[in-house]
């Protein structure tokens, strides 16, 4: 009997190993600047970059079988080209593709805006938009921060300087991803096992991208500090998607420093290159293109797979990095691995996660005379945790389930949903449904009503 068993377990030892490692990894796509462009794209028999696309989701399905299913697809900007519906539409048929071909859930999707995510007909032909988009970019630089500030808070200019992300917001909002003018970025948390959680921040590089309607120059767009905030939680490992690299800002060195110092993964797109900086604290990548222009030269498409695991306890507790970067080849046109500096089909990293105890509770006590102002602040200060906690609850599987199933209800429904449960606010009717929904999504994880929103939109497909 023992014979057998050991003869059985040896027989399928790679095949448990390989579950075994499925589990305690997460292994990321990291792909950027697709650039659906219409009306090309919108003829499958005639789009020029299809075959590209395909090549790499079939070379994506030889990856998953060696190192298990994609737990989750980042995708760093430039969906579209023009910032067009259609665009979009076809774009998102295709990622639908992508996910199924690489085992991963379509509600573990995630998306920033690039600069062709940014209709630019906005930018030029809106005044308010261009006003807007003018304060902030020709700014002192110890006011910048400032104007960003006073826009983003400005009713009409807030929804003016966000206008041109219009088709990228509808787009992204069944992922949780889109974006407004006080919360201009996105967080959410997944799982990475042994205690640690990975935040994923979703960044806005283009507030400024399409200025005048024009391509925008080098050193001339801005996160500002609101955005690199990056809160360094206990037991919580910072990842950054954004699209334009750190030499596209004019706040470059600032946005470096938060980063090395509040993040240990930064993805990028927009170059079209691939680049890996394995660094003791922190991983720092650039995506190639998906579908660079056919005219640019060298024309390299390429995606990166990032498997991440966690090992170790205490204080040697680590987060184990391993980039696999794949780049197209044109004779013969197939996709291939890029080799590290020892000819090795892999870039690895460790990065210290050492255990960290949990911050204390915030318990906000019913004042007592002469404490109101001091109980006000705090009350404040409870708002803004709980916020935060429950957009980064998005991430949760059930949650993005969720959130998928209402964005495909009829906007009447949606609006049904939300007013039942009392999720509007005044005045909020009138901001585009992106936003006014995005905020009552969040809204009702703060005040524990996602299982009545669960059960409304069960209610409503039945």
């Amino acid at each position: 009997m023992f014979l057998l068993i050991l003869i059985f377990w040896s027989d399928n030892w790679e095949a448990f190993t390989k579950k075994l490692w499925d589990y305690l990894s997460m292994l990321l796509l990291h792909i950027s600047d697709i650039h659906f462009k219409s009306p090309e794209c919108l003829d499958v028999h005639q789009d020029p970059d299809r075959s590209i696309r395909t090549r790499m989701m079939r070379d994506l399905a030889e990856q998953v079988k060696e190192h298990g299913n994609v737990d989750a697809i980042l995708i760093g900007g430039d969906v579209a080209f023009k910032a067009a519906k259609e665009e979009y539409d076809t774009a998102w048929n295709w990622i639908q593709e992508l996910a199924l071909s690489s085992g991963c859930s379509k509600k573990q999707i995630f998306v920033v805006p690039g600069n062709h995510d940014v209709d630019r007909s906005i930018c030029k032909d809106q005044v308010p938009t261009q006003s807007a988009q003018t304060m902030i970019a020709l700014a002192r630089p110890n006011e910048r921060e400032w104007r960003l500030k006073q826009q983003l808070e400005h009713e009409e200019s807030g929804q003016s300087l966000l206008a041109p992300h219009a088709a990228y917001n509808d787009f992204a909002a069944p992922m949780g991803c889109q974006i407004w003018p006080d919360k201009p970025f996105w967080h959410q948390d997944l799982d990475l096992g042994n205690g640690v959680k990975l935040r994923i921040y979703g960044l806005t590089s283009t507030l400024l991208s399409g200025h005048n309607g024009k391509d925008d120059v080098k050193g001339s767009l801005y996160l500002g500090p609101r955005q690199t905030a990056l809160d360094p939680e206990p037991n919580t490992v910072n990842l950054v998607l954004v699209h334009h690299p750190l030499d596209w800002l004019v706040d470059e060195d600032a946005v470096d420093d938060a980063l090395s110092n509040r993040a240990a993964l930064h993805l990028f797109g927009h170059k079209h290159r691939q680049r890996a900086v394995m660094a003791a604290d922190y991983v720092r990548i650039g995506a190639g293109a998906i579908n660079p222009s056919r005219h640019e030269q060298p024309y390299q498409p390429g995606y990166n797979l990032l498997n991440l695991e966690v090992s170790g306890t205490g204080q040697d507790r680590h987060i184990e990095v391993n980039l696999m970067q794949r780049r197209l080849q044109d004779a013969p046109e197939r996709f291939v691995a890029i080799a590290n500096m020892q000819g090795g089909d892999v870039f690895r990293a460790s990065i210290p996660v050492p255990e960290e105890a949990p911050l204390p509770n915030l318990k906000v006590a019913s004042p007592a005379v002469g404490e109101v102002e001091t109980a006000i602040i705090s009350k404040d200060l409870a708002s803004v945790v709980s916020e935060k906690d429950a957009e980064a609850a998005m991430g949760e599987p059930n949650t993005r389930d969720l959130l998928y199933r209402f964005w495909q209800l009829t906007s009447a429904q949606r609006r049904k949903i939300a007013q039942d449960l009392n999720l509007i606010e005044e005045g909020e009717m009138r901001l585009p449904e992106p936003e006014r929904y995005g905020r009552a999504l969040i809204r009702a994880g703060e005040r524990s009503l996602m299982n009545e929103v669960a059960a409304a939109v069960a209610n409503l497909e039945s």
